[in-house]
Order: C-alpha cells, then structure tokens, then sequence
C-alpha cells in the first residue's frame, strides 16, 4: 500500500512471551501447562499505556485475581522489566515512569462488580499515585478526586548522569494541567526516594482549556482556551534548564464550544465504540524539522454524503478547506477520519472511502498533493483500524498493540506511477517518489525508465521539466530548510483543472503571535517562515531571468566583436569549468554518450552565468551560512541538473543500443536513431523555455541525429526555427564524410549558407567546391568594400593582364587589387589564408560556368 508501516513493536510477540516465561518460572514446573491455558486469558486486558520520548513502551494487564501489573519495553535492548503491581481491582486511566525507571505514575478507577470502568460516580474516587520503584518502596497519593487525571514525566534533554529533581504533568478533567517538581535523593546505595514527599511542588501550567496535545519527542504542550468564543491556540515548551515557556498563540477559526473535553497522545484510554468515534471531531497538531506548523480539523459528521477537513499551514499564512464527496447516503461512515504525520506530508484517509497525501512544504497546488477515492487499491489496503499520530512518523494501533514508523512506500508509489493516468496523480506521485529521499540514485533511475516511456503523456506539464526541476530540488534541499523559499520546487505556477470528488477553499489566516524573542532549532525555522509571510509577498524563488538577458547580451556582443572585458568572460568560463568538475567528481563511471567532448563555449556560459546569478540569490537572502558552503551548493545544483539530462540520455543510448558510430554521417539512420532523436527534441524544449544549460556537445549529437533521421526540407525547417543549432563540429564532420554528390551537395550547401559568420569562415574553406569559393569570395569582397572610398582612376584598364576580356569583371578585379595593395587592408585581412583577387577572380569564372553548365 502506499503507507509503509514497519512495526517496531508488537504487544503480542515482544512481550506475551516474556510473560509466559516469567509466569512459567514462578509457577515452576508442574503447573506449565494449567498456566499457559489461563494465561491465554490475561492477553485480553493486555493493552500499551504510554510511548515514552525514549521510546520505552509501558503496558499494563490484570491478573485473575483482578491485580494490575504494570511493565516497561525497552526499544534499545528489546528487553522486558517488570515495573510494578497494584493487588487492587482498578481499571488504568494513564501511567508514565521517569527517564531513570525510578519513578512511576499512574491514574487509576476503582472497577466496578462488573469489571468496567464506574462513571466516577459522587462519592467514587479517581486516585493519581507517584511510586518509589527503585526498589519498591513508598506510594504517594497526589490526587483523590471525583474527575480523571492523567500523568506526563518530562524526558528533558541532559546528560546520562542522573537528575535530582524530575518533573511530572498532572493533566485534569477540570481542564486545568499542572507542574510536579519531584525532588529525589539516593539512601542505601542505589536506592532512590522522595525528599520531602510531603511537601511537593507544584505549578499551574495552564487553565480553562478544552482540548490537549502532547509532543512527546519535542516535549512541547500544545492546547486550546476558548476566550470569547474564540479558539485560541497555544503552545508550551518545556526546556531542560529552564521551567517552561508559552512559545505562540494563535487563533482557529473553528468552533469548539460544544465539543467537550479532549486529549491527544497522553497515553491510552478505553476506546469508545467506532460508531461513536465517527461522530467526534478529530483535531491535532504536526510539525517536523524544516519548521513548519500545521493544524488539521476534522469537525463532527452532519452528513453521510461529504466530508469535511480543513489543515491550517501556519508556516505558510493560509488555510485550506477540502470537501470530499463519500458518495451515496447507503454509504455510512462507521470510522473516524485519521491524520497522520509523514515528515514532508500529512496522510488523511477514511477508510473505504478516500486517501489524500498532503504536501506540507508545497502545499500551494492541489496537484502537488495525491487524492484517491472510490474503486482504488490504494485505499482498499488502508488499515482499517484506528491509528494514532505520534511525535514524528510514529504510530500506534493501540487495538492491537503495535507501534510503526510510518513512511512512504517507494515500490508501490513507484508501481503506481507507472500505472496512473490522469496528469495531477503523475505530478503528486511524482514529488511523493522524490521526497522520500531513500536510495536516490536507484529512485531517479526508475523515475528516468518511466520519464522516457511517458515523455508525451502528460498535457498539463512538461514531465521532462518537473522531473528535472523536483529532482534538483530534493538534491540540495536538506542542505537547509529555507532553501524552499529561494529555489523553485515545481515547474508550474499554477493549476486550474478540477480533482475529480474533492473541492477546496484557500484562506488566509492569522499569524501565530510568538511570545518569545529568542530563537534555536525548530523555534528559529518556523519565526523565518513567519517572517518570510509577512514581508516577502513577492516569491524569491530564483529563476533565469537575469541570466537570459546576459547571455543574449554576450552572444550579440560576440558576433559584433565589441565583448567586454576579457577577465568577466574569462571568470564566467571559470565558473562553467567548476561545474563541469564537479560534475564529474560525482560521475566516476564512464558515459556512453559522446557529450562534453568539445568545448560548446555557449553553453559554458550559460552554465557560468546562472553559476554567477544563483550564487549571488543565495547570498543575499540565506543568513548564517559560509559563502564557502553557498558556492558548493549552486555547483551541486547546476551539476545535478546537467547530470540528470546526462542520465536521460544515457538511459536511452543504452536502452536502443547505439553506439559511437552514430556520430558519422555516411551510414542510413534507424529507428533506434529516431526514437533518441526525439528524446532530444523534447529534452531541448524542456530547457529553452526554462533557460536551463545543456551538457557541452549535446547540439552536436542533436544535429547529427537530425540530418540521420529528417528529410532535408523538415531539417531546414528544425534549423530555421531555432530547434536544431548548427555547431562547428557537426558541421566539419559532416564535410568531412560526405562526398560532393547531388544530393550531398545540396545539403552541404543548405547548411553552410545558414552558419552563423564566425563558425562558417572556418567551414567554408573545408568544402572544395565552387559554392565554397563563391562564399568565400563573397565574404572577401564585402570585407574589402566596406571601407572603400571611391578614388579618381584612369578609365583606361590593362587588358594584358587578364585571361577573360569581360570588362565589368576585369574592372572589378582590378579594383580589388588596388585595395589589396594597400598596407591597410593588408593588416585587416591578415590570416585570411591565399584569398585575394585572383581567387575571387577564379571563383567567378567557375560559379558562372557551373550556372551556365558549360
């Protein structure tokens, strides 16, 4: 299925087996097998308490004789340690054990007859008890009231020496949570007590509020009070050396007047009933490192036909609202919506009925984002019982007692991607594939696999343009978070079609006002994405804008012969040579394909200019980091960009076989040929409208492959409107292969007459033929008449020196000759090998016969 959910812990194979040990041993040996049938029944009220932020999993079950028994797992040693034993018949509201396991809490109910929990009726007790279990020794009553309590021991991060004072969290259903400062001391030896266990303190930490959350990872408290109706939301952070800290509020704009008491992730009660669980509202909290904030709200069902949610992205400044159409009123929900926490996504699904994939950091498109409804397999492998979002991708089935890592399952994404049709699953699944960040080289090769079978099936986007552009993305985004404000993540702006079975309403919301002015980790991230809301509407996402405008300017100089200084070229080339380098350091295996074997001086400064521009983006907006670590960053970037257009060919050249010999022109294309022809095509499209470099030598190949495999008119035609660039290697090797027949002739002198100025002067002098000469000749002349100014001259010509008697030509000639003379226009025409008037002379001679076919 597209979650996949590793178990890390299993009530039933990690520690059912213990217990059968361990009550098989104290039995002895001849009541083993009366004690395994009896056993069976204790597994039933076999049930997790708590997950600690260590991750040590407490559980608890009663003994025939109604005896609660308390028991830790640790996830580190996969060991089993007996905590403790209440020889009362209570039913467990919440349990917690200090980070030393010398401590534990617990909220307990006295049973009734019937061994279910009493409604606490008056005169009932709730008994909330702090015990020495290091060894066991004394228990302390701190609260015996007619409400549920619930306990939470803080994990501050410290070093391994034991603490001597401990903190524990009493939340109350009188909506008010306070602070135990539990002061221990060592008697005995090892052995761990209260001081003053009569004279505890303790502090309010919050008050009048109507739901809860708790982080264990991050120690922070996330809840909500309603002040004038209003759902304010706030969080508190607990820190190792300091008390706490109200970190934020925030208002939601939703209504929680009528939805009674709640608490998420402070242990495990008794589940109500799944068909009353549909009925609640679901509300949580997830953040993860890159600083974001999220809300997600699920309000109480009032129809069997839709569904609502709705995800407050503070780290953006906007709400989202999505409705979800269920279908039929025969299809009754029986299940609670479930959110849970994937890092880069949240996962929200109703079993049976939807499943969508959240993009939290690009939540801007609905099409960056997977919804699936009605027949899919997706959902049909969605597990159907409820699960329970913990700090990070953590989960708990508190059913059956297991606890997953959550995450995204590449093969079956990857499958899927293979599968799916419509455009905006393509596009979601794609980001979902290249967020996950597992093995990515294995990733983008089955991605580049699919890339070139689907290169034309997407209408909405240029597949070849997101892959490039995601992928680049994902390589250099964990370098540091804010990078997603400043480089682009997709090669869309907007998206306008609809998803089929859901809707949604974009809103803007208010910040959440920080109470705090000092910054570190998470805290210093989501106050940078706060500030980047308020003050930078205008994105800051780069793109080449600047650079296009410099290229065309230094390719327009270059044909004028008026570039400007040769050390900005010279440094612009430099920082082409670094990306090139740097490239190839990452590249050690061979490439079959025959790029970066000319220099392609167009190109590298393409590469050195967006080097240039992007490094000067970078550094004005990302703050704290070394120009040193910026600079390695942008020639990672432009390398991965270039390597993964490498990797599409490369891909292909290997797929159809070809080989070096496809660079000669004397040889018939095939299909092979063709099919990486049009590859090219789509790859040079992909490009051009972003403005992106290409791998030196790649116009050559392109070029090669277009005269292989096009007719000679659609050639022209590519060559004319900018498809096909004419380079002076293809063109040298194509004079070179080809003899002067008719048709070669007319191809040759096709593509000569449309080299730009400073490759043909080069090219011309490789084809021995009148057309050559005539060029050549042509160009000559022009240089020489250019300057020219007219000079009184003897309208007598020496008809002796001259083989033909035409006197316009022998004017002409004579013309030239006197131009030629002159040490002027000697010193201007220097290197032009032995063109001079006699060559111009011969030229004409024989392009007339060859006109006249003489």
């Amino acid at each position: 299925m597209a979650l996949r959910l590793v178990a890390n812990f299993d009530l039933r194979k990690d520690v059912l087996p213990w217990l059968r040990a361990q009550r098989a041993a104290s039995a002895g040996a001849g009541a083993r097998g009366g004690c395994a049938g009896i056993f069976e029944n204790y597994y039933e009220s076999l049930r997790v308490l708590n997950v600690e932020r260590n991750g040590n999993i407490i559980y608890t079950y009663k003994e025939n004789k109604g005896n609660v028994f308390f028991g830790l797992y640790d996830c580190q040693t996969r060991q089993n340690e007996y905590l403790y034993t209440f020889e009362k018949d209570f039913q467990v509201v919440s349990c917690s054990v200090n980070s030393e396991r010398t401590l534990l809490a617990a909220s307990l109910v006295q049973s009734t007859k019937e061994g279910r929990k009493n409604e606490l009726q008056p005169g009932s007790k709730c008994l909330t008890l702090l015990v020495e279990i290091h060894p066991l020794n004394n228990v302390k009553v701190l609260k015996a009231v007619d409400s549920y309590n619930w306990v939470q021991f803080l994990y501050p991060h410290v070093d391994s020496h034991p603490l001597s004072e401990n903190h524990l969290l009493l939340i109350s259903e009188e909506k008010y949570i306070e602070q135990f400062h539990i002061q221990v001391i060592q008697e005995d030896g090892n052995r761990v007590v209260i001081k003053n266990s009569g004279h505890l303190l303790r502090q309010r930490v919050a008050e009048d509020f109507v739901w809860a959350q708790w982080d264990m990872s991050e120690q922070r408290l996330y809840y909500i009070d309603l002040k004038k109706s209003r759902s304010i939301l706030k969080c508190i952070q607990f820190c190792a050396h300091e008390n706490f800290n109200l970190m934020f509020e925030a208002a939601l704009d939703i209504s929680l007047c009528d939805s009674g008491f709640k608490l998420v992730n402070f242990g495990c009660n008794d589940l109500q009933d799944q068909e009353k669980l549909s009925k609640y509202l679901t509300l949580c909290v997830f953040t993860n490192h890159t600083g974001s904030l999220c809300v997600c709200y699920s309000p109480k069902f009032d129809s069997w036909e839709q569904i609502t949610y709705s995800v407050f992205y503070f780290h953006k400044g906007y709400s989202k609202t999505f409705t979800v159409a269920l279908g039929s009123a025969d299809s009754r929900v029986t299940k609670g919506i479930t959110f849970l926490n994937l890092d880069y996504y949240v996962a929200v699904y109703l079993p049976g009925h939807f499943f969508h994939l959240l993009n939290i950091q690009h939540p801007d498109l609905i099409c960056h984002s997977l919804f699936l409804t009605g027949n899919n397999e997706v959902i049909d492998m969605l597990p159907h019982s409820p699960l329970q979002s913990l700090s990070g991708s953590l989960v708990l089935d508190w059913c059956s007692g297991k606890l997953y890592r959550a995450s995204l399952n590449q093969s079956y994404l990857l499958e899927f991607l293979r599968n799916t049709r419509p455009d905006w699953e393509k596009m979601a699944v794609l980001h979902c594939v290249l967020s996950s960040g597992r093995d990515p080289q294995f990733l983008e090769a089955k991605i580049i696999q699919w890339v070139s079978e689907n290169i034309s099936a997407c209408h909405s986007f240029d597949l070849i343009q997101e892959f490039i552009i995601a992928s680049s993305y994902w390589c250099i985004y964990p370098e540091t978070s804010t990078l997603d404000k400043l480089l682009p993540y997709s090669s869309i702006l907007t998206w306008s079609t609809e998803i089929p079975g859901i809707t949604l309403v974009t809103e803007e919301i208010a910040l959440p006002l920080m109470k705090v002015h000092s910054f570190q980790g998470y805290w210093e991230k989501l106050n940078f994405h706060l500030e980047y809301v308020k003050y930078s509407k205008p994105h800051l996402h780069y793109n080449n804008s600047m650079v296009r405008r410099e290229w065309h300017s230094l390719i327009s100089e270059e044909k004028t012969g008026t570039r400007r200084s040769k050390v900005y070229v010279r440094n612009i080339l430099d920082n082409a040579i670094k990306v090139i380098s740097n490239l190839e350091a990452r590249n050690l295996e061979p490439r079959l394909t025959p790029l970066f074997q000319e220099e392609d001086n167009h190109q590298r400064l393409l590469m050195g200019l967006m080097v240039s521009e992007l490094k000067d983006h970078l550094l004005r907006h990302l703050q704290g980091i070394e120009k040193k670590k910026i600079e390695q960053m942008v020639l990672d970037y432009i390398s991965k960009l270039l390597d993964l257009i490498c990797q599409i060919l490369e891909t292909n050249w290997r797929k159809y076989n070809l080989h070096p010999w496809v660079l000669h022109f004397d040889r018939q294309a095939n299909a092979a040929e063709f099919a990486v022809f049009h590859i090219m095509t789509r790859i040079l499209e992909a490009t051009n409208s972003l403005f992106l470099p290409l791998p030196p030598g790649f116009h050559t190949l392109h070029t090669v492959l277009g005269v292989h495999c096009l007719p000679l008119h659609n050639l022209l035609h590519y060559i004319d409107n900018g498809v096909l660039l004419l380079t002076e290697t293809a063109v040298t090797r194509l004079m070179e292969d080809l003899d002067n027949t008719e048709k070669n002739e007319k191809l040759k002198f096709s593509l000569i007459v449309r080299l730009p100025p400073l490759i043909g002067q080069k090219i011309y002098r490789l084809w021995d033929h009148p057309m050559s000469s005539n060029i050549i000749s042509r160009n000559h002349v022009k240089q020489l008449l250019q300057k020219y100014k007219k000079q009184p001259r003897s309208s007598m010509i020496d008809k002796s020196s001259f083989s033909i008697e035409f006197l316009p030509l022998n004017y002409f000639i004579e013309t030239l000759t006197d131009i030629e003379s002159s040490s002027q226009a000697l010193n201007a025409l220097e290197g032009q090998d032995n063109v001079d008037a006699k060559f111009v002379e011969e030229a004409a001679l024989r392009h007339t016969t060859m006109l006249l076919g003489l």
